[in-house]
């Protein structure tokens, strides 16, 4: 590895660049140690002489290979094994027959001997030719790990805040530290290039553990909201070391899910974004000065509104967790436009008009006078926000996204008067239990064995799959298919609608379709029908937002209600 001036004059680097140094000189000269052996090459040579090119040979010196293995082969261990076992066997007899006995033992002896003599000389002269690559191998392992602490040191150096944390903190920064080097230098790249990416690495670590120190401290109220004391206690305690250690089996960890930009950064795109809403709307109020000149203006505006959450969540996972308001500018250009589509039109009507006219002799008559009658059309879609991601983002990013929407960020307190709050925090879906008689079906069983492993997930239009969460048809689909009752492939609440078979009289396990439920033509959602709660009410399981039951005699389900589907399972 190659140190700067700058870094060699660095005290608190000193140390660490003396044993990279040592460590350096030791492997070359243990290198130049190993056996070399001479290879013949072929070289093509140009003869300017003659104007052609032609082949010769070329001797070089190479390590030679080593004749065996330098660590011990643990594939052997299976024939001492079966060696063993076969010894055993003559011992569960042979206690019927004392002669049998003292024979094999004295097999044993014999074999113990004669093993022994022969694998120690063996051994011997195997260990003598091996042993300059072993101690090659092992300069090799000490540079390694000499020069992995040099770049921790240098962490420490360029990042107070890392130098400042707490021990087992340290410690797992140093382990992340050495698997990044180890890996770099395993894959092939350059020592200068390999401690270039660590170093990035160890800055990066560095910061995330920074940000996430001061997520804490700034938000440990919300923090023992949705965590409880146990997550501080593991967080001080843990040292921020991994994200895991906040739900290794809940998926995605209590960090990892959490919004750590800063707040003034989070509250200020927030606030950038409701300025340009704000100003589309002044737009729209005033189109007559913008669009002077016109007879009528007609304007037909969905209505300008966006989730903050939503909003935030997109950023998140789009700047890879953490960013700027600087950062975030072209970012919330980009969404507006594509959120917001505008689309102004002139139209010209040829209309007639009653005029009144004199004649050559002064009376007076009326005459149909054709005129053009301009009219501005102005369309506002809203296409909503939430919509937006799937089509820009891919399939990481949109995991991300969803696990920042299923928690909010962990921080309800951002945004109160967000509806989501009551959705995921106020009032979470409520537990439902299928009555027993309706499992007694296998394949409703496996249906819902299936389906009920996302419930609570959050709505993610054009979702398919538990990393990047579902939106309606993407969980139907998704359950259907993975249950194996019913291989549908990716299908829209159309397309599952248009491979069923309209049925009158449910059962468990049915598609249930409806339409209107948003500005589509045709079919618009699509649940899964469960059968009557002890109410005699009819339920379904569906991609709402959350996924959830949700009982299907309400007004709104039954003014959109359309039909209920049947499907042919496997």
């Amino acid at each position: 590895m190659q140190f700067s001036e700058a870094e060699r004059a660095t005290p608190d680097l000193q140390k660490a660049i003396k044993k990279s140094d040592t460590a350096a000189d030791r492997l070359d000269k243990a290198r130049a140690a190993i056996p070399k052996q001479t290879k013949i090459k072929k070289e093509r040579v140009f003869d300017e002489a003659k104007g052609k090119a032609k082949t010769r040979l070329a001797f070089e010196k190479t390590d030679k290979p080593p004749n065996g293995k330098l660590r011990h082969n643990p594939l052997s261990r299976p024939a001492q094994e079966l060696d063993a076992a076969v010894h055993g066997k003559i011992y569960e007899v042979e206690k019927e027959n004392v002669g049998v006995e003292s024979g094999h033992r004295i097999e044993l002896v014999g074999e113990k001997a004669g093993g022994m003599t022969t694998r120690a000389v063996k051994r011997g002269i195997r260990s003598h030719k091996l042993k300059p690559y072993r101690a090659a191998a092992a300069a090799e392992k000490k540079a390694a790990k000499a020069n992995a602490d040099f770049l921790y040191q240098k962490a420490l150096h360029d990042n107070p805040a890392l130098a400042h944390s707490n021990p087992i903190s340290r410690f797992w920064q140093k382990q992340r530290i050495k698997k990044q080097y180890a890996k770099a230098l395993k894959t092939g790249g350059k020592v200068k290039k390999t401690a270039e990416a660590t170093a990035k690495a160890a800055k990066k670590t560095a910061q995330e553990t920074k940000r996430a120190t001061f997520f804490v401290v700034r938000h440990w109220k919300g923090c023992l909201i949705v965590g409880g004391i146990a997550f501080i206690v593991l967080l001080f305690f843990g040292g921020l070391s991994s994200c895991s250690l906040f739900g290794g089996n809940s998926g995605s960890g209590l960090i990892a899910s959490s919004y750590l930009s800063e707040d003034a950064d989070i509250t200020g795109a927030e606030s950038a974004y409701v300025a340009m809403e704000a100003e589309l709307q002044d737009m729209l109020d005033n189109i007559e000065s913008e669009y002077p000149g016109y007879d009528e203006y007609r304007v037909t505006a969905d209505e300008i509104e966006h989730d903050p959450y939503v909003l935030i969540s997109i950023l998140s996972a789009w700047h890879e967790g953490v960013f700027t308001l600087d950062e975030a500018q072209s970012t919330l250009e980009m969404l507006f436009d594509k959120q917001y589509i505008l689309t102004v039109t002139e139209e010209v009507e040829v209309r007639y008009r009653t005029e009144t006219r004199t004649d050559s002799e002064g009376n007076e008559y009326d005459v149909e006078v054709a005129y053009n009658y301009y009219i501005l059309n102005v369309d506002l879609e809203n296409f909503n926000l939430s919509h937006v991601p799937v089509y820009i983002m891919g399939e990481e990013q949109l995991s991300m996204y969803a696990m920042y929407m299923s928690s909010l960020g962990n921080r309800p307190d951002l945004f109160p008067q967000s509806g989501y709050i009551s959705k995921y925090y106020e009032n979470p879906p409520a537990d439902y239990e299928i009555p027993p008689a309706y499992l007694e079906d296998e394949q409703f069983a496996r249906l819902i064995e299936e389906a009920e492993k996302y419930v609570g997930f959050p709505y993610v239009w054009g979702g398919s799959s538990p990393e990047t969460s579902f939106d309606c048809s993407g969980f139907v689909s998704y359950v259907l298919t993975n249950s194996g009752l019913y291989n549908t492939g990716r299908l829209g609440a159309q397309g599952l609608y248009n491979i069923s078979t309209r049925v009158s009289n449910p059962q468990p396990g049915d598609l249930v379709f409806f339409t209107g439920t948003y500005d589509t033509p045709g079919v618009s959602h699509v649940g899964i029908y469960v059968g009557e709660d002890g109410d005699g009410s009819p339920v379904m399981l569906h991609c709402g937002d959350p996924i959830q039951y949700a009982k299907l005699d309400t007004s709104y389900w039954q003014s959109h209600f359309y039909a209920y589907g049947r499907l042919h399972y496997n």
